[in-house]
């Protein structure tokens, strides 16, 4: 089995050009850990996660390199943290999307694909190499759906 074999091929996208709130909607909406950026052609340009966006409505100071250890100090409220996403909510994808994350072909063989989003711990882009086109995305929830159809199927095979 391959990657193609286990991905969604119609997953949830983003345009560099949609805004922060369109995103957040879409993360929401799914409850995935991150989306991936294709252009009008369906190339890939990217991902965003929910890291990315946690980051718009924390501190500077705790995000930044070197930055606060911890906030245990702070006290704020969902209200506040609402203003901070209000802000940021118009800003555009583009500039919070990671352009460069690990991605697999969909000829990435499975196991090496399982120890790739294990590692990364966020969806998984499938790219094809020669194109540069997003074939499909990986997710916990795809791979455990497939897990699970197979163990259904060996146990009604048994019945």
């Amino acid at each position: 089995m391959y990657a193609r074999d286990i991905m969604d091929p119609d997953p949830v996208l983003v345009r560099p050009d949609e805004s922060i709130e369109e995103a957040s909607r879409k993360f929401m909406a799914r409850r995935y850990r991150s989306l991936a950026v294709v252009d009008e052609n369906h190339k890939f340009l990217g991902v965003i996660t929910v890291s990315m966006m946690l980051k718009l409505v924390l501190p500077k100071a705790a995000t930044m390199t070197k930055g606060l250890h911890h906030l245990t100090y702070v006290n704020i409220t969902t209200d506040d943290l609402w203003e901070r996403f209000k802000r940021a909510s118009g800003e555009r994808v583009a500039d919070y999307m990671e352009t460069d994350p690990v991605t697999v072909t969909p000829d990435t063989a499975l196991l090496e694909t399982l120890l790739v989003i294990y590692r990364e711990k966020t969806n998984l882009p499938v790219v094809n190499r020669e194109t540069g086109y997003l074939e499909g995305m990986i997710s916990y929830y795809d791979i455990g759906e497939h897990i699970m159809e197979a163990g259904a199927s060996q146990i009604a095979s048994q019945a």
